[in-house]
């Protein structure tokens, strides 16, 4: 693979950011949480690994809410419209990117549908990915 830089901004256009790094999975999310979130069957996020993340306009406007619970799921999103934003994992090379939020085409595409044990029963499928109970290894 290779490094990508891919721009991106919310839903209003109040923040702007940049990625930059290595496209190494794309995933489409049927976990409850992920559904709660973007209010769909399922949320499309991709992993940069390495990855960097820059905000280039509006970083006073980015909020996070932190699942109490969860070990690993944060929602990022703009403060005035609610439109998801990426993440970087705190004390890891990883961002998340919610791929719906990207200006720039995505350097891969879908690679599996993950966590379906939890979709929805009117979520969206048929296609011809891969899908996986949980987390695939």
């Amino acid at each position: 693979m290779s490094t990508t830089t891919l721009k991106g901004s919310c839903l209003c256009g109040a923040v702007k950011y940049e990625v930059t790094g290595e496209a190494t999975r794309f995933f489409h999310c049927h976990c409850s949480r992920c559904r709660k979130a973007t209010g769909t069957g399922h949320a499309s996020n991709m992993f940069l690994q390495p990855g960097e993340l820059k905000w280039l306009q509006g970083e006073d406007q980015v909020r996070s809410f932190k699942l109490p619970d969860a070990k690993r799921f944060t929602n990022t999103f703009c403060a005035t419209c609610g439109g998801r934003l990426p993440r970087q994992a705190p004390g890891t090379d990883v961002v998340l990117v919610p791929a719906g939020s990207l200006d720039s085409d995505a350097p891969i595409k879908p690679q599996a549908r993950i966590f379906t044990a939890w979709s929805a029963k009117w979520a969206c499928s048929g296609d011809a990915l891969p899908a996986y109970p949980e987390l695939p290894t």
